[in-house]
């Protein structure tokens, strides 16, 4: 009896040869797509588990369709023109995925950034001028870096006015440029009222009275200031002998000259008048001394160096102040042989007056 034949050994599959699936253009319709497609999709139709990129184009568009939404950016013929041909490796489509995952993180980072930076309400100007009438005259700069609205409010004449009003008191002295009848006129409606609250404002005033007749530290704000005018006058007070006083009046160097950069913000056009100012970043250097003293003519020149220190009988102070013809660069020092040197010895006070301090002298025609 011959000997029976074993049966032949089946064929099996060996291991990373399944046969990838191919994508149908007829699978695409919504009534067949399930949950399962995507959370348990067969490994042989995307190594990472997730549907293809043309098969979830393909199921978007047709949403959009039904939704009369727009066609999607992949046009239909293009999708079911795929239909018979082989996918792209897994390895290619995960890079694919990957490159626009980060790219669509991007955005939504950066519409994130700009959802965040266009919020907030904007409120009509007449509700920054309501808010205004309740702000001292100490918070002025700080209210009018809110926004915008509130800086141009801070730039009417009626919150100039409005502001006067508020702190008048028929006590105080004023000048007759800065009386109520006064300040009915624009021009130069921010810079009188600012003077006038120097002398009915109490803080403001309080400032003021703290000043020493001698500085206790040697001013640096006046350095490379034109000299615009110069004058003396002889004083007469309680003492025997009369006193002499030197005024310099000086001009500070505009940002614009040190940073080199253009003009700040700028007040509307129809407020330019209120807030004009001749003395706009003006001081005088007021120097009171015993005796009458030669001082040489300094007009149009640049101040470049002021010190002050022991007169030679050790009882006073003894100021020495240096004129040049031209500003002096930062990190150098002035030339003494080439300016003009001013000593004045021996000095019973120095002042430096800012243009709205109630002693500063300004035109009644401001």
């Amino acid at each position: 009896m011959a000997p029976r034949g074993r049966p032949a050994a089946a064929a099996m599959p060996r291991r990373g040869a399944r046969k990838r699936l191919k994508f149908r253009a007829d699978d695409v319709c919504s009534e067949r797509v399930t949950v399962a497609d995507y959370a348990n999709s067969d490994p042989a139709v995307v190594k990472s588990g997730r549907v293809k990129k043309a098969v979830a184009n393909a199921v978007q568009q047709e949403v959009k369709s039904l939704c009369g939404l727009e066609a999607s950016c992949v046009p239909t013929e293009e999708v079911l023109s795929v239909s018979g041909e082989s996918c792209d490796s897994s390895d290619e489509m995960d890079t694919k995925e990957s490159i626009n995952g980060r790219a669509a993180r991007k955005k939504k980072s950066k519409r994130h950034k700009d959802a965040e930076g266009g919020g907030g309400e904007e409120y009509p100007i007449d509700i920054w001028l309501l808010l205004a009438s309740y702000i001292r005259p100490e918070d002025i700069v700080r209210f009018s870096l809110i926004c915008k609205k509130a800086w141009t409010v801070t730039c009417t004449a009626a919150f100039w006015t409005r502001l006067y009003r508020r702190h008048y008191s028929l006590d105080a002295y004023l000048p007759l440029r800065l009386r109520p009848e006064s300040m009915e006129k624009l021009h130069c409606l921010r810079a009188c009222v600012i003077r006038s609250l120097f002398h009915m404002y109490e803080p403001f005033a309080a400032r003021l009275s703290r000043n020493p007749a001698i500085p206790d530290s040697t001013p640096s704000t006046l350095k490379n200031s034109r000299c615009l005018l110069f004058w003396c006058k002889k004083i007469v007070g309680n003492r025997q002998e009369a006193m002499w006083e030197f005024n310099f009046k000086f001009k500070k160097q505009s940002p614009r000259l040190k940073s080199k950069c253009c003009k700040g913000l700028q007040p509307p056009i129809q407020y330019e008048e209120v807030h004009t100012n001749p003395d706009q970043d003006c001081c005088l250097l007021q120097i009171t001394t015993f005796n009458f003293i030669f001082v040489p003519i300094v007009m149009g020149m640049t101040f470049t160096l002021f010190s002050i220190s022991v007169s030679t009988d050790m009882r006073h102070h003894r100021v020495r102040l240096v004129f040049q013809d031209a500003p002096v660069r930062n990190g150098k020092k002035p030339r003494m042989e080439q300016g003009v040197q001013v000593v004045l010895d021996p000095v019973h006070s120095v002042r430096l007056l800012d243009w709205w301090h109630p002693q500063y002298p300004f035109s009644p025609k401001a």
